[in-house]
């Protein structure tokens, strides 16, 4: 404990500052440590060194944060990316938008049978592409449907399920807002005000599903390519989304497609596609051959 150098009494005392450092351009305060002889601490070098820590600490972190920076579409990527989408789920089979994610961990949130067998077709899709045949790291949604997914092709592939990483929040199924619980034909809506501008978002609903817009989904797929692009290097990443809408809006960043476009990227229930940054499926090019965007999402 540091205690005052001076004191008339048991009790402890504020430090004392010497009447004559008062005239001197910086003042002294002489503490006195149990375990060691007087020493003076000087108050400007004191505040020298503590910015000094500060500054390198910022500076660190700013370090540590710019390695992390992610930019559509990248200049190349690090590791080789398959987008799957998990298979139709029980809702989907019931024809009814479910995208709220206070539910996305239920039981009726999950595959349905039909879903199943799509996924297990994914699962040997991928084993049929070598997609870990040196290993690999499966990403999927926590959402129950992409979780079991994400079960089903470990399985298959023959990974281990501590290769399984589990995201809670950047692979949401997009939220649409007040369209939950509509039929899902109604979501030909959102994607005609997707075709208008890349920031429209959903009507709004006060039960917690989020009404996204393309460009916020935009920011959360992107914030996870960081995070996969920064914690990896040379592996393979299988990312398993709930929804058409994550990948297709990824994807779109990937190749540099206008954002608005990017339900012509659509993924059927099941699908598995390899990402390559350089070109768009062929069965997936757009109806013009101008498609290119340099600043997505700001393609207007």
């Amino acid at each position: 404990m540091l205690r005052t150098t001076t004191s008339t009494n048991a009790t402890s005392m504020p430090p004392q500052v010497s009447s004559s450092s008062s005239s001197s351009s910086s003042s002294t305060t002489t503490l006195r440590n149990p375990h060691a002889s007087f020493k003076p601490v000087n108050r400007r070098h004191l505040l020298t060194a503590l910015t000094l820590s500060v500054s390198v600490a910022s500076s660190t972190v700013h370090a540590a944060g710019a390695r992390g920076l992610f930019q559509m579409p990248p200049v190349r990527l690090t590791n080789r990316y398959y987008l799957v989408r998990a298979g139709e789920s029980e809702f989907e089979t019931l024809g009814i938008i479910n995208t709220n994610p206070v539910a996305k961990t239920s039981v009726d949130s999950g595959l349905s049978e039909i879903g199943k067998k799509q996924t297990v077709k994914a699962a040997f899709q991928l084993k049929a592409l070598g997609a870990c045949d040196r290993g690999c790291w499966i990403w999927p949604s926590i959402t129950q449907r992409a979780y079991q997914a994400a079960e089903i092709i470990a399985s298959v592939n023959g990974i281990s399920r501590s290769y399984i990483v589990p995201e809670y929040s950047f692979l949401d199924a997009r939220g649409l807002g007040a369209f939950e619980g509509k039929k899902l034909e109604t979501i030909s809506e959102v994607y005609a005000s997707d075709g208008i501008s890349p920031t429209i978002k959903p009507p709004p609903i006060d039960d917690g599903t989020p009404n996204e817009s393309v460009a916020d989904v935009f920011v959360r797929v992107t914030q996870l390519m960081s995070i996969l692009e920064t914690q990896y290097s040379e592996d393979t990443v299988i990312i398993v989304s709930p929804d058409s809408d994550n990948l297709t809006i990824l994807q779109a960043g990937l190749v540099g497609l206008d954002l608005r476009r990017h339900r012509d990227l659509s993924f059927a229930p099941g699908e598995v596609r390899f990402v390559d940054t350089s070109s768009i499926p062929t069965y997936k090019q757009p109806a013009s051959a101008v498609y290119k965007c340099l600043n997505p999402p700001n393609c207007n």
